[in-house]
């Protein structure tokens, strides 16, 4: 049993503890140790590397209670082969700060394939089994938080993972989609429509995961390639679910999701989709895949998808990290 999931059998357990003695939170004594907040990718995959199950700075307050001002609690998702810390180790805290309650979890732990050896390096598991994982969290949240909706904020494959949890995990209710579990669905750069291999690639030469070969860098990867088998199934009935409202942000210089307008979703009945790119009136922002959770223009534009109160973007310079 890996340690974010004992984590979360602790919480339930606190959950149930909790209940039957008429406490309506929950002690975060449970809770991991916070990491530093950062405002770049390398630093925090660092940081991440040396201390594998730390949880962004802001998460996992189980304790927190949604506001009227921010009723649905924010549930983070990372991107294949990293992790709760380190894709959000400064969006995260920016959110906390302006009253949400934040979540994230490490999903896709998998050891059958060389990249997920190292315990920072999560995300590279089957996607189906992966969206049951966002699932029992999002439960858990709910429970925790006695809401009956969340947002979700996903990068890369923390997109797609959320994308069939809607589908085929039960997070939307087709029957009723007032009765779904999710409100608003955030994506930065997500692989929506699969990438070209190159891109699986680039990632991976990124991370330095290269050396492991193709067939050792997990299922996820291949499943996210263009044409693959799950990516097919994922689009076959359109790209959304009624109910839920998209806002997917994309960057021009995206190598890993490629072409970047792959990202990009057309919206099905009774859903609404936001395309957004991030260079669109702000040709400053050279983000790429691995630095656009930390470009403050793209953090604007997911407090403005969860607020539509929220201030315009701000333009400002964000490198790549490559």
């Amino acid at each position: 049993m890996t340690i974010s999931r004992r984590r979360r059998m602790l919480v339930l357990c606190s959950l149930t503890a909790a209940g039957m003695l008429g406490v309506t939170s929950v002690s975060t004594a449970e809770r991991s140790p916070e990491g530093p907040e950062l405002h770049s990718f390398p630093p925090a995959i660092g940081f991440s590397m040396l201390n594998p199950d730390v949880d962004a700075p802001g998460t996992n307050d189980w304790s927190c209670l949604p506001t009227s001002l921010h009723p649905r609690p924010v549930v983070l998702v990372h991107g294949t082969w990293e992790n709760r810390y380190n894709n959000f180790a400064e969006l995260a805290p920016a959110l906390k700060r302006d009253g949400y309650c934040v979540f994230g979890l490490d999903y896709g732990d998998s050891d059958d394939n060389g990249a997920g050896l190292h315990p920072a390096v999560k995300g590279t598991g089957d996607i189906r089994r992966s969206a049951a994982e966002l699932a029992e969290f999002v439960d858990e949240v709910l429970a925790a938080t006695d809401s009956s909706q969340v947002d979700i904020v996903g990068h890369s494959q923390g997109g797609v993972v959320p994308r069939q949890y809607l589908k085929a995990e039960g997070g939307a209710d087709p029957d009723d989609p007032a009765e779904n579990k999710v409100r608003n669905l955030v994506t930065l750069g997500a692989t929506h429509h699969g990438t070209t291999l190159s891109g699986i690639a680039t990632l991976a030469d990124h991370l330095r995961l290269l050396g492991f070969g193709q067939l050792m860098l997990g299922e996820a990867a291949t499943q996210q390639a263009r044409g693959s088998e799950f990516m097919a199934e994922l689009n076959a009935a359109g790209d959304t679910v009624p109910g839920v409202d998209y806002h997917v942000i994309a960057t021009r210089y995206d190598e890993v999701t490629t072409p970047y307008e792959s990202t990009f979703l057309a919206a099905g009945p009774g859903a609404t989709v936001r395309n957004i790119t991030l260079q669109d009136g702000c040709a400053v922002d050279a983000s790429d895949h691995l630095s656009m959770t930390y470009s403050g223009r793209a953090i604007d534009y997911v407090k403005q998808s969860l607020d539509p109160t929220a201030p315009e973007p701000r333009c400002e310079p964000n490198p790549p990290v490559f």
